[in-house]
This record gives C-alpha cells, structure tokens and sequence, in this order.
C-alpha cells in the first residue's frame, strides 16, 4: 500500500452544543488538517496521485475554512461542529474530487490542538 499526504492549517471559531463545559462558548482553535490518499497501484509515472493536485484541494478547502465561525456554514449548520464533524465535512468535501481514480482510500486528521485530533479513514469505493 502507498500512502501520500499534505497538511494545512487554519483559524476558526464555533461553540459546541451540550455537556462541553468552558467548549459550549465561543472560542477558537488553530486547526491542522492532514490529509492521506493509499492506494496499491501506482500510475505509469511512479506516483500515486498527483500531490499537486491534492495540495492545491485542501488549500481550497482551508480558505473556506480560515477564519469562519464553524456554526454559520451552511454545510455545518444543524451539527455540532466538534473536531468529528469537522473531519467528516473535510473527508465529504475531498473525496468526491479522488473518487473513481483506483485509489484505496482517504484519511482525513483534524486537530484542534497539539494532543487532540478527530479524524475518518474510509474507502473511497
């Protein structure tokens, strides 16, 4: 299995609805996004997916994210917009543009801090 991956961060705020003590007000964090494709079968050139590619995807995706509040996107609204959440919208939002290529799957990891991440690792068939 060949793993590529790329890493961005941004700036955003949302508040978290139920039992979250201090984390039910508003407040922000600066959130890494790391990103993984795997796949068995690299392509007539020796890679497995155009890192480019991939890069300039989750820098789009970031600058939709950079410096909004969490709670008013639309894609968000009616979650709570914790760390899993985040992934999951971040894993929706890249993995239609890699679906159907013969990649294995897509790994989405979204810190909110240092020692705290939320991630989904699903197939992409």
């Amino acid at each position: 299995m060949y793993e590529i991956g790329v890493a961005a961060q941004f700036e955003a705020a949302h508040r978290l609805v139920g039992d979250f003590g201090p984390a039910t007000r508003l407040h922000g964090h600066t959130y890494r996004l790391e990103v993984a494709l795997r796949g068995e079968r690299l392509q007539p050139d020796g890679t497995l997916y155009d890192i480019g590619r991939l890069n300039a995807a989750v820098a789009e995706l970031v600058g939709r994210l950079h410096y909004q509040n969490l709670d008013d996107l639309p894609e968000l609204a009616g979650t709570n917009t914790t760390a899993e959440h985040v992934a999951r919208f971040c894993w929706e939002q890249l993995a239609a543009g890699v679906r159907g290529l013969g990649l294995a799957s897509l790994l989405v990891r979204v810190w909110e801090s240092p020692g705290v991440y939320a991630a989904r690792d699903d197939r992409l068939d």
